[in-house]
């Protein structure tokens, strides 16, 4: 487990203090628990987006599909 010191404005503070005290009913160590679901949600959000780029990388460079031009016809892959 890791100890941070930030520096956060006090009515962002405030706000997050208070529906995160709300959500967990301000039962002990509510405030750690709130700050390391949301940075878990931002790790995920960017894990997903960085995903995203890739597969579309994929999708924009293509597959070479000139095998099945050249090398088959209908009536080769469907003899009987």
């Amino acid at each position: 487990m890791a100890t941070i010191t930030v520096n956060v404005d006090d009515g962002v503070y405030e706000k997050f203090r208070k529906n995160a005290a709300e959500e967990r009913s301000g039962k002990k160590g509510f405030l750690g628990d709130a700050i390391t679901e949301t940075m878990k949600q931002h790790v995920l959000s960017v894990e997903q987006a960085a995903a995203k780029q890739r597969l579309l990388a994929r999708v924009r460079k293509g597959y070479n599909l000139s095998v099945w031009k050249n090398g088959f016809n209908r009536d080769e892959l469907y003899d009987r």
